[in-house]
This record gives structure tokens, sequence and C-alpha cells, in this order.
């Protein structure tokens, strides 16, 4: 039943999105003919090609924590399995997010390690919030010092509280004082009801507390992944004809992934077309509605070609023939022998 009602809730939001964003005035007004005639091919490719480094990058940050657990998993295969993830997280009312797909297809090739598996993709999500909330927080500093926008004063205040809470957050899975302390606050009134799901995920997050190292590698590379994804941006832009800068890709592409945490159906179908409208027009003033509409559409058919092979690959992965099956490297490393 919650399920149902969740796919549900997913489809009132996008449709309702969609309903108030295509509706606009200055959308159904717009000069469509001409905005589809001026479509540029080029650096539309040339997006798509920089889209799939990113999700290498990515994949390169989730084999680094992998590592660090004792999971060797060959870069060849862990792109297949991310792979697999980004098609499910883009199948319409589907109730199996992208990480948890991702996470499975491995996990069912190593049973024992599972659970490792589990925490090194929950740790994977948590860098990458981390560096994206970070460029967004840069980015939008640089909007209002380097910009002049002082009217985006407020949301810079907004990014850089979210960003704090999410550092004592993530400190108070981390750290083992803090842990203590937490667990002391989670004992009063009715917060004891969270306090199971709390020393559950402090517990899974430990194995990373004395590999600070392995973390900062993560966050970087999951910095490099934010700059493609601005690029991406840009280039979207420039296909549609936007006169969009890429300086402000740098400033407002971080905020857009968030989007993705609002239930939606189709990897933010309608979500995605409101933030753009929203950040690229509304918020920055850079173009028409209808152009940033035009970068939205772009974007998510970019999002959708990249989980394409994904859904080939599960196919294939559906063959019971062993030699389909990831070849993994275990190993244990000093710090948990």
């Amino acid at each position: 039943m919650k399920d149902k009602l969740l796919a549900l809730l997913k489809l009132a939001i996008s449709l309702g999105l969609i309903a108030y964003v295509f509706t606009r005035p200055t959308i159904l007004e717009a000069d469509w003919g001409n905005i589809l005639a001026n479509l540029r091919i080029w650096p539309w490719l040339l997006a798509l090609t920089i889209y799939f480094f990113a999700i290498g990058v990515n994949v390169l940050k989730w084999q680094t924590l992998l590592h660090t657990l004792g999971i060797a998993v060959p870069y060849s295969s862990l792109f297949r399995h991310n792979l697999v993830g980004l098609f499910f997280a883009n199948l319409p009312l589907s109730m199996v997010g992208g990480d948890i797909a991702r996470g499975w297809d491995l996990a069912r090739n190593t049973p024992e390690r599972s659970a490792q598996v589990a925490v090194s993709v929950l740790v994977d999500r948590l860098v990458g919030l981390a560096a994206f909330l970070a460029a967004a927080v840069l980015g939008m500093a640089y909007a209002v010092v380097g910009l002049g926008r002082a009217d985006l004063t407020w949301l810079l205040m907004t990014l850089s509280a979210i960003l704090l809470a999410f550092v004592l957050a993530f400190a108070v899975l981390m750290s083992q004082h803090l842990r203590r302390l937490a667990e002391r606050a989670f004992r009063l009134g009715l917060l004891h009801r969270f306090l199971p799901l709390y020393q559950k995920l402090s517990a899974s997050v430990q194995l990373y507390r004395t590999h600070a190292s392995s973390l900062l590698i993560a966050f970087g590379l999951g910095m490099s992944t934010v700059v493609a994804t601005c690029v991406v941006n840009y280039l979207a832009a420039v296909t549609v004809g936007a006169a969009s800068p890429l300086v402000w890709a740098l400033v407002l592409t971080p905020l857009t992934p968030f989007a993705l945490y609002i239930p939606s159906i189709a990897s933010g179908l309608g979500v995605n077309q409101a933030v753009f409208v929203v950040l690229y027009h509304n918020l920055a003033g850079l173009i028409p509605e209808a152009s940033a509409l035009a970068l939205s559409l772009v974007m998510q058919v970019i999002i959708y070609i990249a989980s394409l092979p994904g859904a080939v690959l599960w196919w294939r992965r559906r063959d019971p023939n062993p030699n389909h099956l990831t070849q993994l490297h275990l190993h244990q490393p000093d710090e948990l022998l």
C-alpha cells in the first residue's frame, strides 16, 4: 500500500509541475519553431560525452570507497553496475532507486560482503552530496561577491547553513565521542524511537572513521564530477542557443541535483523542468522561460540516453551464464584484520 501511495505521489508531483510549467503564458507564446530550428547538435553530442565522463569519475569514487573496505572490483565491472543503477533510476514509477539498484547488482555477486557493499553505496551518496553542497556554497559566494548579486545573499546563507548542518550530521555519525553524546540525546523524549536507526547508520559508516584520506580522495573526485556536470549544463544551454555564461553554469548547476530528492517519475521529470526555469529565469534572470525549459528538456534527454546502456546490461545479466558474473578480488585491509 505504501508503494502505491508513493507511486501516486510521484505521479501527482511530476504531472502537476509539468502542467504548471508547460501552461505558462510565456511558454505557450514562445516561438518554439525557431527554438527547435536553431538546435545545435555538436554541443549536445559533446555534452553527452562529458556526461559519460562524469559517470566514470563517479564510478572511480565508488571504487575508492569499496577498496577501503577491502573489496577490489574491476573498474569496467563497477561501471556496468553503475549504468544498471542509472537505468532503474529512470524507470517511470520505479520503486527501485538508482543507488539501491547498483548496490544490489554488485551485492548479489558478493553475498558474503553485501553489508559492506551497502555501506559503500551510502557513503558514496553522502560524499557526493557533500561535494555538490560545497560547490553550491562556493558558487553562490562568488555570485554574491564576484558578480555583484547581493540579492542572492539569502540563498548563500541558506546553503551555508545546510552545509554546516550536513557536516555536523556526518561528524556525529563518524566521531566516537560525538556518537556517545548523540545517543544520550536520542534517549530523550520521543527521540528514543529513532535511536536504533541512528545506531545502525553510525555503526555502518564507522568502517571509514580511520580512512580520512580515502574520504578526501572521494570528495575530490566528487568535486570533479560537479565541474564536469557544470560543463554539461553549459553545453546544453549552447545547444538551445541560450545566452547563459559558463560562470553561471558553475554557480547554478550544483543546485540542480537536489531536485532529484523531490518525489517524481522517471528521474525528475517535471521537477527538473521547474527547477531549471526557477534557477535560470526566475532566480538568475539569465534567459527567457522558454529557453530555460528547452535547456531542461535537453538535459532530460541526455539523462535518459545515458541510462539506456544500463537497460541492455541488465537484460544480459539475466543470463545465468557464470561468465557474465562480476569477477571480484577480495582482500582484508590491515585495519580490518
